[in-house]
């Protein structure tokens, strides 16, 4: 058995714009280029691992090709492309699926090992979509053909943020098994998605077999690693991180990094039309019928297990990303990245008293609390984050 080292990992992330300019995730920041995430993730986040999921669109194909032209991405012989020795970058796809099976349309993730299997996909995409060239389009394919397509390929398929009430396996494409839409066999983990955790996910039986990885989605620079995972792999390679999603060899989830549930933007059921948080029935404001249902409530009308059933897991640490954190603008984080490196070490790493020496004592407060899930929260819902109390 080789070796393994540990490594922090953010495996959804989004290309907004290309090289030249041309949109691929309409609703990511203009500076999210491929080249731009991968120096964030060495420079600034602390990834050793990024799964960047746009990599399909023509241009970014051709922006892999032009930096493995130049040295700075090198193909590892075992999958994953290594960035200037320092970042390992995962390409992939997230594609929206709604064919007659579903009862609305789902996000599902795919990764691949090497630039040509990616190109082989999206020669094949290319023909079941009607734009190649940005994020997340609805395919003309039944789900089993695209999961078959992606296996076949050697990719890993993975559903996205299963819980969300809008685009989602369980909060929209299915009644009550993702078995409805997809073939389980052929599922490699399961994304939870910003407003639940392990616990949570764990309350639905046909989970338990599947490891939960947590990812930040990212549409903007600043989101990237605002959740993610820590492994322990044989080295930064796709193989190595297939093998961790299936407990082989010694490589294995050590921990999931995520949001405090709460702080998510559909934890509880809110009014669609003012934004009430309340239960069920009529809206106690403003009357209304119409809400966007929570992911705990959602999670309460699927649960088939109870906590003594469920398996053995990596811990789930609700930890809140920097930018959560009152009091903490731009000027103090470029102070803290000044000092401390990346935010990895400033989340992970940097003792309280050399974080005191650089910032006042009460934001030293809350990025402690904020390692051990201390804070206190006011719950999101209905598209809007949660809120980090400034009470400790």
């Amino acid at each position: 058995m080789k070796q393994q080292e540990i490594y922090f990992v953010d495996l959804h992330i989004h290309i907004g714009r290309t090289k030249t300019g041309k949109p691929v995730k309409i609703t990511g920041s203009r500076t999210l280029t491929l080249t731009n995430i991968l120096q964030a993730a060495k420079t600034r986040k602390g990834l050793d691992i990024v799964g960047v999921i746009d990599c399909h669109s023509p241009e970014v194909i051709l922006e892999m090709n032009e930096l493995i032209q130049s040295g700075d991405l090198i193909e590892q012989e075992d999958g994953g492309l290594r960035y200037q020795q320092s970042v390992t970058l995962i390409p992939g796809v997230e594609i929206e699926v709604n064919d007659e099976q579903c009862q609305g349309p789902i996000h599902v993730l795919g990764y691949f090992p090497t630039v040509q299997m990616l190109t082989e996909f999206a020669n094949w995409y290319q023909h079941r979509v009607k734009n190649v060239q940005l994020s997340t389009q609805r395919i003309h394919e039944n789900a089993h053909v695209l999961q078959e397509k992606i296996k076949s390929l050697s990719g890993l398929f993975i559903p996205a943020h299963v819980f969300t009430p809008f685009k989602s396996l369980y909060g929209k494409g299915v009644k009550h098994s993702l078995s409805e839409v997809l073939e389980p066999k052929l599922i490699d983990a399961i994304e939870l998605g910003l407003s639940s955790d392990t616990s949570m996910a764990d309350r639905i039986k046909e989970l338990h077999n599947y490891t939960f990885i947590t990812n930040s989605d990212a549409h903007s620079l600043a989101k990237i690693a605002r959740e993610y995972q820590v492994m322990r792999l044989e080295a930064p390679t796709f193989l190595a991180l297939q093998k961790a999603l299936h407990h082989q060899d010694g490589n294995e989830m050590i921990a999931n990094y995520g949001l405090n549930p709460q702080l998510g933007k559909y934890f509880k059921t809110t009014c669609a039309k003012c934004q009430t948080q309340y239960d069920e029935g009529v809206c106690p404001n403003c009357g209304s019928t119409m809400q966007t249902k929570g992911v705990s409530e959602r999670i309460e009308e699927l649960a088939t297990a109870k906590a003594k059933a469920f398996p053995k897991r990596p811990p789930y640490i609700h930890q809140v990303p920097l930018e959560f954190l009152p009091g903490l603008g731009p000027k103090t984080m470029e102070k803290l990245l000044d000092h401390f490196g990346t935010e990895m070490n400033i989340l992970h790493r940097v003792p309280e008293k050399e974080l005191e020496r650089v910032v006042k004592s009460e934001l030293v407060d809350l990025i402690v609390h904020a390692r051990t899930g201390e804070l206190a929260f006011l719950s999101g819902g209905g598209g809007k984050y949660g809120k980090v109390k400034r009470e400790v």
